[in-house]
């Protein structure tokens, strides 16, 4: 005789157990509050690299010499002659 097997069927109301659940509540809370330092911290490095670019912009800009100033204008100047 062959022995029937029976199939664990999980209950409706039983929920998937999560890392979460798992993990002690205080590591829980350091792990998130270790995320979210570390989102400022990139956070301020991107707005870091922003001005900085920005800076670099602006100096190259004030550098220009006559003639890259005048080949970059969109107006035709022989029309001015």
């Amino acid at each position: 005789m062959k022995k029937k097997k029976q199939h664990s069927q999980p209950k409706k109301d039983d929920k998937p157990i999560t890392l979460g659940d798992m993990l002690n509540q205080e590591l829980m809370a350091k792990l998130k509050d270790t995320k979210q330092e570390l989102k400022a911290a990139e956070d301020k490095q991107k707005e870091e690299e922003e001005q900085r670019k920005k800076e670099e912009r602006r100096l190259r800009e004030k550098n220009k010499s006559f003639e890259e100033l005048l080949g970059e204008s969109n107006l035709n100047w022989k029309e001015y002659k």
